[in-house]
Parts: structure tokens; C-alpha cells; sequence
């Protein structure tokens, strides 16, 4: 959860930067969203879908390199269980040997000393199954399942966080694209005012100061263009990260509406939505299990084990009995089963400290669901303030966008009637801009917030 706090708080800051841009725009900036332009920098000869988020996130939960590796964990948890299980066979192994020696030794098909060279062979056949261990083999099967079922729901979180970078992702491109559109008509505007200051300045007709207000004016918003073309080329690289390609195949993206929202939830009531439907809390009632069993299996070190044995074996010597490699084989087999009980008495208070570890962990796994509840309380709080607030400024934005830009239409009167200088008419056209670049900044940002708002109400259809 604090990761995506971060995530969330990185992308609030790169959308506040841009209420920063002092950038100009044209009286004729249309309200539709669905024609902004894409410029990535190429030459425009490649023929690439519009991509749409939906599948932006399909293609990111099939390619994204780091969801692909969180997949190996649940493979090892299936692993692990099965092993688990398996430690029910008996364990069962055969040796073979075949030795030469010299000098003083032991005769195995005799069992008696010899001095002579001789050659010696011998096989065996053990088998060992576990009868009681202190319920160990059991209660580790049951850690295992429970590990693999916390594992699961690990890892849909894990999509889960993946679906919300790819949207933060998506919409910073977006804002990008809308940022860029509105720096190039703002510099539209400008140049026009430039073209005019010129024909001015030849006649005569222009204070020089206004004349180099405009110029030097001109030139900032052109760097201003270069600055958002590099910001949207970082969104786009960024985005295209996540989705493991190539950032000029990422070809261009369909806008998203900006509807309004009809789903107005508390945060106490989007909180117990969240608990219920977002996949790690439960995967933390997993592990707490886990952390149940794991002390079963420490506990079970208190008690004896019990095994049964088998084995089979022969011998061979060349100084031995009489015949063949073969006949002595055949003759000198063995065979023997057993049962070997093992009594713990006193191991250095291993079995001891290890309950007391096991007893840990699971207060440690209860901590991190409270923990978890806790941060996830705060983040639906914050999240249904955030969307609540973003609607109201949207609001006030909308006010001052309309009357900056009727102040605006006057100072720019005002100065082509000559009765005005650059500095009022710049300080006016500034003002209009940058409160069209809030409320592109800000619609985004409510959208952001609507899908956080979806992602905890378990409504992220995509």
C-alpha cells in the first residue's frame, strides 16, 4: 500500500507542475479533447491503432517484465506444496561398490582378517518412511496450502497495481498531449502579435519596449514547446516501459471522457469496499494462517519420531567363499526391518526458541494486516477528499477561466486601440492562459481520482 501512496503522490506532483507553464494560447482554443495531436519526434510514416487503455492494461498484464517475474512466485508456491506432500513417501536409496585391497584387511564374506590382495564387492537396498514425526509432514502441507492461496491473491494485487500505473501513466501522456496543444496555440497567438509589432515597429507606430516585449515573449513560449514535447516524450517512454515496448510503438492513445460521477461514496463505506474486494487483505488472513501452522511445525520438534526401516544387501570377495561374482551375490543376501524411535531429551533450546520465532511471526503477521487496514483507511479517506475537492476547483476554474478570458478580450482591445502597453496586455493574456492550463491540469487530475476512487471500490473494469 505505500507504494502506490507513492505513485499516487508522484503523479499529483507531475500534474501540479504544470499550473507553473507561462505559456500563451489563442482565443480560438476549441473545448474538444478528441483532436489532440501526438508529436513523438518521428517523421509520421508509421501507421499505428489508436491504442485505448483497456488495452493498455491487457497488453501490460500479458508483457510487463516485473508481473511476468511476480508469476514465478506462484510457481515456486506450487512447488513448495507439492514437496510438502510429497514428504509422506518413504525415502529409498541403493549403493553399489566394488573395492581392491592390500595387505591387512577385513574379509566382508567372512567378516574375519586377511593379509592377502583381494577384491571385494557389495550392494544395498534402504527404505525409510516416516510413521510419526509430531504432525510436522501434515502441518507443513497445510503452511504450504495456505502460502500458495496468499500467494494468488498477492499477485492479482500485484495486476491490481499494475492496472493503476498503466492509468497514471496513460493520463500523464494525455496531459501531456493537451499541455503541448495549448503552449503551440498560445505561441500562435504570440507570433501573431509579433508579425503585427514588426509592421508597427517599420512605421514607427510601436514604443520599442512593447515592440521587444513580444519578441522576447515569442521566444520564451518556443522553448516552452520544446520543454512539453520533452515531458510528453518521458510520458510516453514511461508508459511504453510498462508495457514492454518501444516507445514509437506505442503509436497514438484515445482520449477518456471526462463524465461526470455518478457513484458518490463515503469514505467509511468506500473503506469496507476496499477491504472486501481489494485481493491483499485477505492474502495477509492467509498468511496469518500460515504463521499458525508454521508454530504446529516448531511445536512438533516436542515430540518423538517414530520410522520404519528396511534393507537389503550383499556382499562379494574374491578370497571368500567359493563361486562366481553372481553366486556370491545371490548367496549372501540380507534383508532387515526396523523401527527407530528418536526421543528429543535436550538440543540447545532450539525447539524452544523456534516456537518462540514462530509465535513472533504471527504476531508479526497480524501487525501488518492492522497496518494494512490502517493505511488502506487512509487512503480511501483521502481518496474520496481528493475527487470531492478536484470536482470543486474544476468548478472555480471554469469561473476564472471565463473571466480571464473576458479580461483578456478587453486588455487586447484596449491595446490595439493604443490606449494600453505590453506589460498590461502580456500580465492579461498570462493570466488566461495559465488558467486554461489549470483546468486541463485539474480535469485530468479528477479523472486520476475517479479511477483511485473505482480501483478501491473494486470497479476497475479494464
Amino acid at each position: 500500500m505505500d507504494m502506490k501512496r507513492i505513485y499516487i503522490y508522484s503523479v499529483m506532483c507531475f500534474l501540479l507542475n504544470y499550473t507553473k507553464v507561462h505559456a500563451q494560447e489563442t482565443e480560438r482554443i476549441s473545448n474538444d479533447r478528441t483532436d489532440v495531436p501526438i508529436d513523438t519526434g518521428n517523421d509520421g510514416s508509421r501507421q499505428i491503432a489508436k491504442r485505448t487503455l483497456a488495452e493498455c492494461v491487457q497488453m501490460g498484464i500479458k508483457a510487463n517484465p516485473t508481473l511476468l517475474q511476480s508469476a514465478l512466485e506462484m510457481k515456486r508456491a506450487d512447488i513448495d506444496l507439492s514437496q510438502a506432500k510429497a514428504n509422506r513417501l518413504p525415502d529409498v536409496n541403493a549403493s553399489l561398490g566394488h573395492s581392491l585391497t592390500s595387505g591387512r584387511s577385513v574379509d566382508n564374506s567372512t567378516n574375519q582378517y586377511i593379509t592377502t590382495n583381494n577384491s571385494s564387492g557389495s550392494f544395498s537396498l534402504n527404505a525409510s518412511a516416516p510413521v510419526f514425526n509430531g504432525l510436522r509432514i501434515l502441518n507443513d502441507i497445510r503452511m504450504k496450502a495456505d502460502a500458495k492461496a496468499a500467494g494468488k491473491l498477492e499477485f492479482d494485487s500485484r495486476i491490481n497495481d499494475l492496472k493503476l500505473d498503466i492509468i497514471t501513466s496513460f493520463i500523464q501522456v494525455l496531459t501531456a498531449q493537451d499541455v503541448l496543444k495549448q503552449s503551440e496555440l498560445q505561441t500562435e497567438v504570440t507570433r501573431e502579435q509579433v508579425r503585427r509589432a514588426e509592421t508597427m515597429q517599420k512605421e514607427g507606430a510601436i514604443n520599442p519596449g512593447d515592440y521587444y516585449d513580444f519578441k522576447g515573449q515569442l521566444a520564451n513560449d518556443l522553448n516552452m514547446i520544446e520543454n512539453n514535447k520533452q515531458v510528453l516524450y518521458t510520458s510516453r517512454v514511461k508508459l511504453a516501459s510498462l508495457l514492454n515496448i518501444e516507445e514509437n510503438q506505442l503509436g497514438e492513445l484515445v482520449p477518456l471522457e471526462l463524465v461526470a460521477d455518478s457513484q458518490n461514496l463515503g469514505a467509511e463505506q468506500l473503506y469496507k469496499l476496499a477491504s472486501e474486494n481489494l485481493p491483499n487483505i485477505p492474502a495477509l488472513d492467509w498468511r496469518i494462517k500460515a504463521a499458525e501452522k508454521n508454530i504446529s511445525i516448531a511445536k512438533s520438534s516436542y515430540w518423538p519420531s517414530l520410522s520404519l526401516n528396511a534393507g537389503l544387501g550383499s556382499n562379494y570377495s574374491k578370497n571368500g567363499m567359493s563361486g562366481d561374482y553372481w553366486y556370491q551375490m545371490k548367496n549372501n543376501v540380507g534383508k532387515s526391518i526396523s523401527l527407530n524411535l528418536s526421543i528429543p531429551i535436550f538440543n540447545h533450546l532450539r525447539t524452544y526458541n523456534d516456537v518462540k520465532l514462530a509465535k513472533l511471526g504471527l504476531e508479526s503477521a497480524k501487525f501488518q494486516k492492522e497496518i494494512a487496514l490502517n493505511n488502506l483507511r487512509t487512503e480511501t479517506s483521502n481518496a474520496v477528499f481528493n475527487l470531492k475537492n478536484a470536482s470543486n476547483i474544476i468548478v472555480q476554474l471554469r469561473e476564472q477561466n471565463i473571466n480571464f478570458a473576458e479580461s483578456f478580450r478587453i486588455a487586447k482591445v484596449v491595446f490595439e486601440l493604443g490606449n494600453s502597453n505590453s506589460v498590461l496586455f502580456l500580465t492579461a493574456k498570462n493570466k488566461y492562459d495559465n488558467s486554461q492550463i489549470q483546468l486541463v491540469v485539474k480535469q485530468y487530475e479528477w479523472l486520476l481520482q475517479k479511477y483511485i476512487n473505482d480501483y478501491y471500490a473494486g470497479a476497475l473494469n479494464l
